[in-house]
């Protein structure tokens, strides 16, 4: 008997999920060590970098990840696919390698990070291995080896855990007893962001380890000209769909340096970003989401009559998406604790943010018309659209009101995306979407969370439990109108 559909989603959805949520438990296990280890400024440095690499890792990689799943499912042989797509990237991350180690020194000097050479070479390594496996973690995604791909992961971000703690707490005492040592060329003597720059590179290489065994076989590194040039006229526009996303992601980070006064915009970065890691549970359910769903809808795509899966799909997910909302605003006095005193200021953002990335899971589940419709060129409009509205707010209101402009300019470039995406997705390729239950469980996530910022004050404990009723009233909601529904 063949598993339903959505069920085969959801199983695989938790496998992915199990790295997935790992890795992201495991990083953000790290922030209490970022946050009291390392000064706001620092930390507000680290985030500009992964700024940067987030950026390029869209720009190199060229979309080719979602190009090998269209051209997969359609292809009589996969392999061609994949084994074109890694030729392709193996020659750009070895060129983007290469130039940043040749011009390290003065391209830290340009950005103001003259002795950070190294910091260079590490982004560019960073971005190199990471675009390369990722096409390597596609086919094990393509091939529906969901468990091999998560041990990967596990086994990455593991590597990187370890690395931070050796570095952190070994390495500046090592440094202080034998400043001659060949590490010192590597990272500074004290905790910096270099640090985590450091220990990501060596996570990322050993990764790419991982993968020897398949890097061997032969013809891995084949290219298939003709189907080469399909993938990369289908591919490319999506990489210049996702680039004005990443940036409409990113771009505040980098409006910092430029909005803010120069002994200021680290500080205030840095406690922004750490308000945006207490939001990390929405992040990494629509990530696990997504290793999983991408796959999924392009293979139900097959069947014209699936329209109406993805609807269903579309409810489960929003109403799992605010019931994430609740459960992180409504113990927030619990888990601001996790990062250090100098941060908790960024405590603020956390409610927008979240509701900024449930709107932004939501675009992503809506987006999917243009990929399959093959209309991934037109879908630059949206994304522009949203990268304007970002633009807008944060120069407008950024100098005045600092890191809260950011966590606002998210929430409504998300909402202009998610309205424009649902108008264009309704017209090139309709889905029965159920607006009204939508509605309802956005607007019960909300009710729920403005009645308790008027509860009279109360004991911790007691705050907790009322909380955690209203959480359960909310999932009875939930379950009420999906039986309804089912029944």
């Amino acid at each position: 008997m063949s598993t339903h559909p959505i069920k085969q989603l959801a199983g695989e959805t938790a496998i992915y999920g199990l790295s997935t949520v790992l890795a992201r438990v495991l990083i953000f296990l790290m922030v209490p060590l970022y946050t009291r280890m390392l000064s706001p400024e620092s930390y507000g440095t680290m985030v500009w970098f992964f700024a940067n690499i987030a950026v390029l890792q869209v720009v190199f990689s060229m979309g080719l990840e979602t190009g090998c799943f269209r051209y997969a499912n359609k292809h009589d042989n996969p392999s061609q696919v994949f084994s074109s797509a890694l030729s392709t990237i193996f020659i750009i991350s070895l060129a983007f390698m290469g130039i940043c180690i040749a011009f390290a020194a003065p391209v830290a000097a340009l950005l103001g990070y003259a002795g950070y050479g190294n910091c260079i070479i590490y982004m560019g390594a960073i971005v190199s291995i990471e675009i390369f496996t990722s096409i390597l973690f596609a086919r094990l995604r393509f091939e529906k080896k969901a468990f091999k791909f998560a041990v990967f992961k596990t086994i990455k971000i593991s590597g990187e855990i370890v690395f931070n703690l050796l570095i952190f707490f070994v390495l500046p005492s090592f440094l202080l007893r034998c400043p001659n040592s060949i590490m010192a060329h590597f990272v500074s003597p004290h905790p910096d962001f270099s640090y985590i720059l450091f220990a990501t590179f060596l996570s990322c290489f050993v990764s790419l380890l991982l993968f020897t065994k398949q890097l061997l076989y032969k013809g891995v590194f084949r290219l298939y000209p003709a189907l080469w040039k399909k993938m990369m006229v289908y591919s490319l526009p999506l990489m210049l769909t996702q680039l004005p996303g990443v940036i409409n992601d990113m771009i505040d980070r980098f409006l910092f340096k430029f909005l803010l006064p120069a002994e200021q915009w680290q500080s205030e970065l840095g406690i922004f970003q750490a308000g945006v890691k207490l939001s990390v549970l929405m992040t990494l359910f629509i990530q696990m989401f997504r290793f999983a769903a991408e796959p999924f809808f392009f293979a139900q795509a097959k069947e014209k009559e699936n329209v109406a899966l993805y609807a269903k799909v579309f409810n489960y997910f929003t109403a799992f998406c605010v019931l994430i909302f609740l459960g992180v605003m409504l113990y927030i006095d619990v888990i601001g604790l996790i990062i250090g005193p100098d941060f908790r200021a960024g405590v603020s953002v956390v409610p927008i943010m979240l509701f900024a990335n449930l709107l932004l899971g939501m675009n992503y589940n809506i987006s999917i018309w243009y990929k399959i419709s093959e209309k991934t060129s037109s879908a630059i409009f949206i994304t522009c659209s949203g990268l304007l509205v970002t633009l807008f707010i944060n120069i407008l209101f950024m100098p005045r009101y600092g890191y809260m402009a950011a966590a606002w300019g998210h929430l409504f470039s998300y909402a202009v995306i998610l309205g424009i995406n649902v108008v264009m997705g309704q017209k090139y390729y309709p889905v029965p979407y159920q607006w009204g239950r939508i509605g309802s469980y956005l607007a019960a996530g909300l009710a729920i969370w403005a009645v308790t910022l008027i509860f009279p004050a109360m004991p911790l404990m007691t705050k907790m439990a009322v909380h955690t009723i209203l959480i359960i009233g909310y999932m009875g909601f939930v379950w009420k109108k999906e039986w309804q529904t089912a029944n």
